[in-house]
């Protein structure tokens, strides 16, 4: 009977670990993080908080990041290939060098995001806040259709 006792233990020990790591992530705060080459690839991360954050050479790409705040977060270099980023906040984030390739964007507030040098092939730009400076040089290098949405980034961004 003991053996018994001590099996069912162990077995309620893995299912509760297991859901742990198998339950969806609640809602963390990373405000004013170092997360400096952090690797949060295909995570879902809807609703997180990362304002102010250090976010330089993360890797993001493929992860679900709606509606997430990266207010004032320094994200450059950060790999966000493929990333949800629909109705997140990036106002004042620096994207510079950033690989936005395939990335959604739909809704997105980015009224003072800063783009130099950003990989944008691909990405969605349905409905993001942009200053008409900012719009100008994302067109200047704007090509390709988003996979997941079908929609031309030359289109989404209103270039001529």
């Amino acid at each position: 009977m003991t053996s018994m006792k001590g099996f069912v233990c162990s077995i309620l020990v893995l299912f509760a670990s297991w859901m742990m790591f198998a339950s969806p992530a609640l809602a963390l705060d990373y405000n004013r993080e170092t997360l400096i080459g952090v690797d949060f690839s295909g995570q879902d991360l809807t609703d997180n908080e990362f304002t102010k954050a250090n976010m330089r050479e993360s890797n993001l790409s493929h992860t679900n990041l709606n509606g997430v705040r990266f207010f004032a977060t320094n994200l450059e270099r950060a790999n966000l290939e493929g990333a949800d980023l629909r109705n997140s906040v990036l106002d004042s984030a620096r994207l510079v060098r950033a690989n936005l390739k395939d990335a959604n964007l739909e809704g997105a507030f980015a009224a003072n995001t800063k783009f130099e040098g950003a990989t944008i092939e691909g990405a969605d730009f349905t409905d993001v806040e942009l200053r008409p400076d900012v719009q100008k040089l994302l067109c200047s290098v704007a090509s390709g259709t988003n996979p997941t949405t079908g929609r031309d980034t030359r289109e989404t961004l209103y270039c001529d």
